[in-house]
């Protein structure tokens, strides 16, 4: 099989705006903030559910835009500020149409004092354990290493991935969005004043229990996969519906006969309904390919491969 390309990037066009008929998705909730150091905050709100077609989430310092994130995604770390510095932040929800939510409840926090240059870590925190808090949630804890360690937040990873921040005087947090029936590992590094991060603590894993007819079919459906040729090469033409996972899954991983051939990521809004793309193959007709794809999901974890599908390229020259 001829060499592929490791990752696509493509964007979804959006439409319609903020004009009159166009109905506002509702505000964001449990939306808060925590100082990560004396130049950035860690912002963090409550994922509105699939049905409420959110596309994206908007974060506003002040008044000021400061980023944008995608549907999957409920947190932003923002850098760039002053210290000893209060401020304010909202988080807007935006629709398929790009109407905007109201303003989130606002929320204020004053970054830490600087330190003098400062290139020493805190040491690790210790102990974490913790167990499942219904079906889709964990609760951890830890202890705070010993002495003055001057820390300012607790970063939460699961597997590589950093999903959470409490502040430095915590020691417990939940976390949530998890799917029923699977197992997480959770790692924990402390934050200082200057940003200096600690090692990882040792890790603690925990299998959710399976909920009462609450664990969605994580596999993208209807897969289905032709092929065309285009300026002297094969391409394999997929087509699918998202899984069923609560929102929408703007990375997907595409197989061919077995093994990993590239990464599709959606530079916008991931498409409503059916999505399409092409992969290209290879330059030979009559090669048979057996195709699937699976999607990343809201907590992090690939879900299920879809149905694999063959196909065969064309006759003849392409």
């Amino acid at each position: 099989m001829a060499a592929l390309v490791s990752l696509a990037v493509l964007s979804s066009a959006g439409c319609g705006s903020n004009g009159e008929g166009t109905k506002a998705p509702s505000a964001p909730d449990g939306v808060s903030v925590q100082a990560g150091s004396a130049t950035s905050v860690h912002v963090m709100w409550s994922q509105a559910p699939g049905k409420a077609g959110i596309r994206g989430y908007t974060v506003y310092r002040g008044g000021t835009k400061v980023k944008d994130v995608p549907a999957a995604t409920n947190m932003a770390d923002i850098t760039g500020l002053e210290p000893s510095t209060a401020y304010t932040f909202t988080v807007r929800a935006r629709n398929a149409e790009g109407a905007l939510s109201a303003d989130s409840d606002e929320k204020r926090v004053t970054t830490p004092a600087a330190v003098a240059e400062d290139r020493d870590a805190p040491a690790a925190p210790a102990g974490l354990r913790g167990g499942s808090d219904g079906a889709r949630a964990v609760r951890l804890s830890w202890s705070a290493p010993p002495g003055d360690q001057g820390i300012t937040s607790y970063d939460i990873y699961q597997g590589g991935s950093r999903i959470h921040s409490v502040g430095g005087d915590a020691t417990t947090a939940r976390i949530g969005r998890l799917r029923p029936g699977t197992r997480y590992r959770f790692t924990i590094t402390a934050r200082d004043a200057a940003d200096n991060v600690s090692p990882a603590g040792g890790a603690v894993e925990i299998t959710t229990p399976h909920g009462s007819g609450d664990d969605p079919d994580t596999a993208p459906g209807d897969f289905r996969a032709t092929t065309h040729a285009a300026d002297g090469a094969y391409y394999a033409d997929l087509s699918w519906l998202p899984p069923k996972a609560g929102t929408d899954a703007p990375e997907y991983q595409i197989y061919l006969d077995g093994a990993f051939a590239t990464t599709l990521i959606w530079g916008g809004e991931a498409p409503r309904g059916r999505a399409t793309y092409s992969v290209y193959t290879t330059r030979e007709p009559g090669r048979s390919y057996r195709v699937k794809i699976r999607a990343k999901l809201p907590d992090g974890n690939w879900g299920r491969f879809s149905t694999e599908r063959t196909l065969v390229t064309g006759g003849g020259k392409p």
